[in-house]
């Protein structure tokens, strides 16, 4: 991960060891030796994504880019668009981050909870298959990432049911994911208080630049606000297809993602094609990020 934009970047290897001053192990290392059973523990790959998406913000503006209008973060990218608005600080979020994977780790024991993707249903009819799925158990629609692409989570027999639920309404795919943690959903609402818990220790500051939060899909900026919303994240659905609408009509047109790979950029393509985004992990991708925004503002 982000071995290129090593070679070029100085500041790449900077943040991933500021981020392993702050966990007691070599980050950097890890990401790019493993071994990949390591790296998989979400106590791991949490903060080393968060570092990556972290490392390549600050690349941005060394390269000389401009602030953006609005933050924005998937998920865990959330604690990304934090730190990026100046509300959380890079060390309390790594901390913070590394505590969120070790909490979700033990709030469901493994083989209890899974999550899968759903492919080619409306949110509609794959919220209504989970209800119908449940039978008592926890399962809902948890990442509603784009038209047509949703991931459901739950306790691993209701995501069983609710997979033949979807298939028999006419998805196209209903597949389990590889993770053991079932996350934004009810299952993690133990997880949420503890993380509030630490959260009330942080120093959390009222964000310079306006954030959309997973949980609303929203513009925030006073902390309280985005605290709030950062918890209830925890057990709650994030409404990504939302969010990017609601930059698309706060008049976004171009946007950057900071992070390795082109995930977020492909769900906009699925959401809004009036919404271009950049990814910029290696030198052509940031030329090429900087010359759209310098087309158009």
């Amino acid at each position: 991960m982000l071995a290129t934009a090593a070679e070029n970047w100085p500041i790449i290897e900077k943040t991933f060891s500021e981020a392993s001053d702050v966990l007691g192990y070599d980050l950097w290392h890890l990401c790019q030796h493993g071994p990949a059973d390591d790296l998989n523990q979400t106590t791991v790959t949490q903060p080393a994504l968060l570092t990556a998406s972290v490392a390549l913000w600050r690349q941005w503006f060394v390269a000389g880019g401009k602030a953006p209008d609005y933050v924005a973060g998937h998920s865990l990218g959330e604690y990304s668009a934090l730190v990026a608005a100046e509300s959380l600080n890079f060390f309390d979020a790594i901390k913070l981050v590394q505590l969120r994977g070790e909490l979700m780790q033990t709030a469901v024991p493994a083989g209890e909870g899974k999550m899968a993707a759903i492919i080619g249903l409306e949110d509609d009819d794959v919220t209504a298959a989970c209800a119908e799925a449940a039978n008592g158990d926890v399962v809902s629609a948890v990442n509603f990432n784009a038209p047509g692409q949703v991931v459901i989570a739950g306790s691993a027999a209701a995501v069983e049911r609710a997979i033949e639920a979807c298939k028999a309404r006419g998805a196209r795919k209903a597949m389990p994911l590889p993770v053991s943690v079932p996350s934004h959903c009810a299952l993690m609402k133990g997880a949420a208080e503890e993380l509030a818990t630490a959260l009330d220790n942080v120093d959390f500051n009222d964000a310079v630049i306006p954030v959309v939060q997973n949980v609303t899909a929203s513009v925030a900026q006073d902390s309280d606000t985005l605290k709030s919303n950062l918890v209830k994240q925890l057990y709650s659905p994030v409404l990504w297809t939302d969010t990017v609408r609601k930059l698309v009509a706060n008049d976004v047109k171009v946007a950057v993602e900071c992070g390795a790979g082109k995930v977020l950029a492909g769900l906009a393509k699925r959401i809004d094609r009036d919404l271009s985004v950049y990814g910029i992990e290696d030198p052509d991708a940031l030329a090429k990020a900087s010359e759209a925004f310098g087309q158009k503002g």
